[in-house]
C-alpha cells in the first residue's frame, strides 16, 4: 500500500548526525555524543536531566540491539548507521508525541463533537503526513550505507521481527497453502511492517500486525480454509513435536 504525502512538511530537528560521530570514538563516547547532538536539535530542553538521559539510553541501547545483527566490520558505517537509528526513534516520538499533545488540547475545548473529530482528523492526517516523510528519509539515508538485506533486517528489527515469525506461522499452520497464497499473506505483512516501522510504541506496532492479519484470516477463510480447525491441528502437530523431542 502506497501511503500519498498529504502537503504537510516534517519538522527537521537536527541535520544527520551521523557524519559527526568521528570513528576514534568509542562506543561509549559515541553515545553522549549523540544525546548532545539530540539535546540541541530535537526540541528538548537545552539542559539535559535525569528522564531525557535515561529515555536516549534506552534507544541508543536498543538501535546497537538491531545494528549488531548487520555484522559491520567497518567502524565508521557502524555509527553512523546506529545514529541514523537512534534519530529515527528520537523523531518518532517527538511526532507522536507533539500529536497527542494537540489532540488532548482539542479534546478540552468547547466545541461540538463535529468539529471536534474534524480537528482530530486534521491532526491525524498532519501526523501521518510528517510520519510518511520521516520515514521515507530514514530509508534513504539507510541505503546510503546498507545493502537490501541489511535494511531488512532494520525493519525487522525495529517491529520484533513479527513478519518472519508471523510468516513462517502461517505456512506451519497451513500445510497446503499455494504459491499464491503464501505471496499474499507475505505482502500484506510486509505492508503491515512498514506501517508498524513508524508506530510509537509495542502495542500500537503488534496493533497494525493484528489488523493485517484478521485481513489474511478472512482471505483464507474465503479461500475455504477452517482456520479454527486449521489452528488446532496445528497445535496437535506442535505438541506431537514437542512429545517426540
Amino acid at each position: 500500500m502506497k501511503r500519498r504525502l498529504p502537503a504537510y512538511k516534517v519538522q527537521t530537528y537536527s541535520s544527520n548526525i551521523a557524519g559527526l560521530i568521528p570513528a576514534v570514538f568509542s562506543f561509549t563516547k559515541a553515545w553522549f555524543i549523540i544525546i548532545t547532538l539530540f539535546f540541541g536539535f530535537h526540541g528538548y530542553a537545552q539542559q539535559s536531566n535525569p528522564q531525557q538521559e535515561q529515555y536516549l539510553k534506552v534507544i541508543t541501547e536498543r538501535s546497537a540491539k538491531i545494528v549488531n545483527t548487520l555484522s559491520l566490520t567497518d567502524s565508521v558505517k557502524y555509527k553512523k548507521v546506529l545514529a541514523e537509528l537512534v534519530n529515527q526513534y528520537a523523531e518518532l516520538n517527538t511526532i507522536h508525541e507533539h500529536a497527542k499533545k494537540a489532540t488532548d488540547e482539542i479534546k478540552k475545548q468547547s466545541l461540538s463533537s463535529e468539529e471536534s473529530a474534524a480537528q482530530i482528523k486534521k491532526e491525524e492526517e498532519k501526523k501521518s503526513a510528517q510520519l510518511l516523510q520521516l520515514h521515507d528519509r530514514f530509508l534513504a539515508h539507510l541505503r546510503e550505507s546498507l545493502s537490501d538485506d541489511q535494511i531488512e533486517l532494520i525493519k525487522d528489527g525495529m517491529t520484533y521481527r513479527i513478519l518472519p515469525i508471523t510468516y513462517a506461522a502461517y505456512q506451519d499452520m497451513i500445510l497446503t497453502l499455494t504459491a499464491e497464497q503464501k505471496t499474499k499473506i507475505y505482502g500484506w505483512l510486509k505492508e503491515a511492517r512498514e506501517l508498524a516501522m513508524d508506530e510509537g510504541s509495542s502495542d500500537k506496532k503488534h496493533a497494525v500486525f493484528g489488523k493485517y492479519k484478521g485481513r489474511i484470516n478472512n482471505y483464507l477463510s474465503a479461500a475455504g480454509y477452517d482456520m479454527k480447525k486449521e489452528g488446532e491441528e496445528w497445535q496437535k502437530r506442535i505438541n506431537a513435536k514437542k512429545q517426540n523431542g
